[in-house]
């Protein structure tokens, strides 16, 4: 078989599966597969981190909690040490151990996948980059550049439902 063949195979499966199983349920497979939803060519594949890491420092557990539940919050690496009375540095210590990134990174991770749910859900660029803590369009149009490699308006039509229910 040509990997055309496979492709077209990968596509029509998660396609069946979008029909029966819902969208949510096709752009999890397509993740954990490492594959578009609607393939485009010469693009980056992608694969989305996990929201609620397992950590098992009770300090950071709580940091890690107090994002989750507020995203767009003002979190920053000093209001983060603030928040759970450590050290800035203390806590970079943390994450790199805990986690194998720094909390900045850990965070802008933490707002991409957030975003990008946002986009997912229907929100408007503007609504997403809000909802997610990125502050304005711009900043999270170049965490995508950064991160993806596309826009925000590109994730939305490549991982977006194809399926119309009443066709």
């Amino acid at each position: 078989m040509t990997s055309a063949g496979i492709t077209a195979g990968i596509d029509l499966a998660l396609s069946l599966v979008e029909e029966d199983l819902g969208a949510d349920t096709a752009r999890r497979i397509a993740r954990e597969m490492v594959v578009f939803m609607h393939r485009p060519g010469g693009q980056s594949q992608f694969a989305s981190p996990p929201n609620a890491p397992l950590v098992d420092n009770p300090i950071l557990r709580e940091v890690l909690a107090r994002v989750q539940a507020d995203p767009a919050g003002a979190h920053t690496v000093t209001t983060m040490a603030s928040d759970a009375a450590v050290s800035t540095r203390h806590l970079g210590r943390m994450f790199r151990e805990e986690l194998g990134a720094t909390s900045s990174r850990w965070l802008e991770q933490f707002r991409m996948s957030t975003a990008q749910q946002l986009i997912l859900d229907g929100q408007t660029v503007t609504a997403a980059a809000g909802g997610a803590g990125f502050g304005s369009d711009e900043s999270l149009r170049r965490a995508f550049d950064r991160h993806l490699h596309i826009t925000p308006s590109e994730y939305r039509v490549r991982f977006s439902s194809t399926f119309r229910r009443g066709q």
